[in-house]
């Protein structure tokens, strides 16, 4: 495939400020499964406190987007005169070649969405745990992120309308792409831990290549609901427009950037059964 940085005006997309991206997603400290010294350490109680922090970068990330309109020509390829990108495809491509010089994609955790960029690292390799199980570690569902991101969930943050802000869109849209990435695609780290933890209760139905029961096996509907449930107070709490003002007495409803109801249907209806749907892809390969 040909390089992204040949076919479109370089004035357009590389007279941008990568600075105002890093820093936003530099905000989010998470804990890092791959920080851990030894991988004993990992635990299912380490991974859902993980998990439990990301959900914070999530809704900060969203409420970031919702700060711009839809921006419909950053998502029409016509716009640069491409055949194929779209702006925010071209930056995400670019981004990502950036990214993977200095090692972002050397940790297990991240996946890029575009895995064909020619970039030689430079820097060292770093020795990450070990924890996946290397045949079943490949497990990938960007391309279904992606699709939902764009189709379902950014129709419903962005309010219509086109200020001009394409860059900051789209570095907004990279923000929340690989938030939703990671937190997703952790679902390799949950089922290799539950797992180890417990082999006996998964392999009757790994060796039957059986979807439904490992379905089951994974799923708790008690924690699913407390997730829900607390995203969406998360949503409600961060995406408050603070005033100093007493509070209105006429039974107006509180204002959010963002939907809270969007947070907890994305979570409801996407972030975890495509979690799940990892976790059950990782463990039917997890005796290959």
């Amino acid at each position: 495939m040909a390089s992204s940085r040949t076919n479109y005006p370089h004035h357009l997309l590389l007279n941008f400020s990568l600075s105002s991206y890093l820093i936003f997603s530099s905000l989010c400290y998470c804990i890092s499964v791959s920080d851990s010294k030894s991988d004993s350490f990992i635990t299912i109680d380490s991974l859902r406190g993980s998990l439990e922090d990301q959900e914070n970068f999530i809704v900060y990330s969203l409420i970031e987007r919702a700060r711009y309109p839809y921006n419909y020509p950053a998502y029409d390829p016509s716009y640069l005169g491409l055949k194929n990108y779209s702006l925010v495809e071209a930056f995400v491509r670019d981004t990502e070649a950036i990214e993977a010089k200095f090692g972002r994609y050397q940790n297990p955790e991240e996946l890029p969405f575009f895995p064909d960029y020619k970039a030689f690292p430079l820097v060292p390799p770093f020795k990450f745990s070990q924890i996946l199980y290397p045949p079943a570690s490949s497990i990938n569902v960007s391309r279904t992120i992606w699709d939902m991101y764009f189709n379902k969930l950014l129709p419903l943050i962005a309010i219509e309308g086109d200020d001009g802000n394409y860059q900051q869109s789209a570095a907004s849209d990279l923000i929340c792409l690989q938030a939703l990435s990671k937190r997703i695609h952790y679902g390799r780290f949950v089922a290799e831990v539950k797992f180890r933890d417990a082999p006996s209760d998964y392999l009757s139905a790994i060796h039957a290549k059986d979807s439904e029961t490992l379905t089951r096996l994974v799923t708790s509907k008690t924690v699913e609901e407390t997730v829900i449930e607390r995203v969406k107070k998360k949503a409600e709490v961060f995406g408050q427009n603070v005033t100093l003002r007493e509070a209105s007495k006429d039974g107006n409803e509180t204002k959010y950037k963002v939907d809270p109801s969007v947070v907890s249907n994305l979570y409801g209806e996407w972030v975890i059964p495509l979690t799940k749907q990892v976790e059950v892809n990782y463990l039917l390969h997890r005796l290959d």
